[in-house]
């Protein structure tokens, strides 16, 4: 895979936060949080494995989703980061998932705003997210951050609306 761009920052802080790359050790925390999903749990070794398949693709491509831990407690509350997901390398997916715990503090727009930064600081030209039209809180957070909703589609899991940033 050629790079047309710079590489995204893989890490990032903020006043409260900082992101950076998953470790094989946050297996645990990446299980939980999917768990919360409500969707089959994958073993230790799946979840090492996907993390390890995370870190591989992010050096190919310049782009990656991060975790995002407290920088006063340092716990882990989520990630969020740059993914292929439904669209293109040239115009990334910015996605984001917290712990419920984590809900409700602006956590989820703090992180998303410097992965935002950090996308512009790799000159592209446009950026999209696509949420399931139930979830407003993310709706909120990428209003917040500049994204207008584009179109949608639709799949087994229902409606998916396509947002989009011009940056």
């Amino acid at each position: 895979m050629t790079l047309n761009f710079i590489p995204m920052e893989f890490q990032l802080r903020s006043d409260r936060l900082d992101l950076k790359m998953w470790e094989e050790s946050d297996a645990v925390w990446m299980r939980q949080l999917v768990g919360e999903r409500g969707v089959e749990i994958p073993t230790l070794d799946e979840a090492r494995s996907q993390i390890i398949n995370m870190r591989n693709h992010a050096a190919e491509s310049g782009i990656s989703l991060l975790t995002i831990r407290r920088l006063k407690e340092g716990d882990f509350i989520g990630y969020c980061g740059l993914i292929i997901g439904r669209s293109t390398l040239e115009e990334p997916e910015i996605a984001y998932e917290l712990f419920r715990s984590a809900h409700g503090k602006g956590y989820a727009t703090e992180a998303a705003s410097v992965v935002l930064d950090a996308a512009i600081a790799t000159e592209r030209r446009k950026l999209w997210s696509t949420v399931r039209i139930w979830n407003n809180a993310s709706f909120r957070v990428l209003e917040k951050l500049g994204f207008e909703r584009h179109h949608s589609t639709w799949d087994e899991r229902g409606e998916l609306v396509w947002n989009v940033r011009e940056l």
